[in-house]
């Protein structure tokens, strides 16, 4: 199989696992907790909470498999133990109970969203850049992320929402299918790194995530988006339902929007030049998210959050697919998923911080005050950091997206460390 096709079915199987899943999230579970069973703010934040806490379990287990196994092989488990659970939510009667299939969910669904970015590095070629495969998976995401939604807004409207769990468990079993037909590459490991105790391999990943000083501003970075963001996680349905005064359909569509402005943004990212692969240019990115909440929530009309919503996730779009790049150009590649993983679970982490505030902020000052105040935040933080980001880049070789192949081996199985 040529390494075009490989990536075709990547990409293809990153787009209908995606598609699923922010189907099922944002019109499914969003929708029963917050249409179906009428969950308040502090209920909502506590399904995210759990919600978060079962990723970044999944997410800490998911780097330490990638590095043993390779991305390939913890994608196809993780996607065929993801059907059942997808399927499960359906018969959620109550919020608790929701609450808890959720977190399953999410849990054994990490694996796949950590796999699926660490799997980039490994499909690079001489013809194929890192920055090119990255902007093809991410805009794969945010293709589907564009579809997902509008799907599940049509299942709700002609069917339930319960038909939305059942879209996510078949277009895992179709991706399961796509990837599990590929053969990649492996990171070659050092001799007995296989005799290791796992969590003497995830420490090794902290190690090298936070002991470093480009990775670390990295890592801290993209949190820093998602600590402005997770109160949306909690109030943004709210925010249709009392502020706008709309229903569920409302953000299947509206979400579907973000997912064109995430593949517009990713589709230039091959475009950017190479000077903006930098702390610099991530900062930047940074900045600019944070101000793209304003337009999406400052005024409660659908035509002018509609427009918002097309520019802020463009230029996440954008910000994504950049942050990953410079994760994986810097990182070793027998510690990318480990590093990789990391990230995840210190954006997850981010996100949850919010959770615990969000609902008596919005008591105090109303759901989008806060929606907007996270948006400054995020803008602040980030010109706050200039400093450290052109120190990093002045440490730093010339800006580049070529990693080191060297490495890595081609065969026709991703190679396990174990004899």
């Amino acid at each position: 199989m040529d390494r075009d096709t490989r990536i075709a079915r990547v990409v293809s199987g990153r787009f209908l696992s995606r598609a699923g899943s922010e189907a099922a999230f944002f019109v499914g579970v969003w929708g029963k907790a917050a249409f179906v069973m009428g969950a308040s703010p502090q209920a909502l934040a506590a399904i995210m909470f759990a919600l978060t806490v079962a990723s970044i379990l999944g997410t800490t287990l998911a780097g330490v498999l990638i590095d043993r196994y390779g991305p390939r092989r913890v994608i196809v488990a993780a996607e065929l133990i993801f059907i059942p659970a997808a399927i499960a939510i359906a018969l959620a009667d109550n919020l608790f109970t929701l609450g808890v299939l959720v977190s399953v969910w999410a849990f054994v669904g990490a694996p796949v969203v950590t796999a699926g970015a660490s799997i980039a590095p490994f499909l690079v070629t001489k013809s194929k850049p890192l920055e090119r495969i990255n902007a093809w998976v991410e805009g794969a995401g945010s293709l589907s992320f564009a579809v997902g939604p509008a799907v599940g807004a049509l299942l709700v409207r002609y069917a339930n929402v319960n038909w939305v769990f059942i879209l996510d468990a078949v277009t895992s079993l179709v991706a399961a299918i796509l990837i599990g037909s590929i053969r990649i590459e492996q990171p070659s490991r050092d001799s007995g790194s296989h005799e290791r105790h796992a969590l003497a391999e995830y420490s090794e990943g902290l190690r090298i995530s936070f002991g470093r000083r480009n990775l670390r501003f990295y890592l801290l970075a993209g949190t820093t988006v998602w600590l402005a963001f997770g109160a949306f996680g909690a109030l943004e349905p709210l925010f249709f339902r009392d502020v706008v005064g709309t229903g569920v359909e409302t953000m299947g569509w509206m979400n579907s929007i973000f997912g064109v402005g995430f593949l517009v943004g990713a589709s230039l990212v091959p475009r950017l030049p190479k000077r903006m692969f930098c702390a610099r240019g991530l900062a930047l990115s940074v900045a600019l998210t944070g101000m793209g909440t304003v337009l999406y929530v400052g005024v409660p009309d659908l035509r002018v959050i509609a427009v918002g919503a097309f520019i802020w996730s463009a230029v996440i779009g954008v910000m994504e697919p950049l942050l990953r790049t410079l994760i994986h150009r810097d990182t070793p590649h027998h510690a990318i998923g480990r590093v990789v993983g990391t990230a995840e679970v210190v954006r997850r982490a981010g996100e949850m911080v919010p959770l615990a505030i969000a609902p008596t902020l919005a008591n105090l000052f109303g759901v989008q005050a806060v929606l907007i105040g996270g948006g400054f935040f995020a803008t602040t933080a980030a010109i706050l950091s200039l400093g450290e980001a052109r120190a990093i880049d002045a440490a730093a070789p010339p800006p580049t997206t070529e990693i080191d192949i060297q490495g890595l081996h081609t065969s026709d199985e991703p190679r396990s460390p174990n004899p």
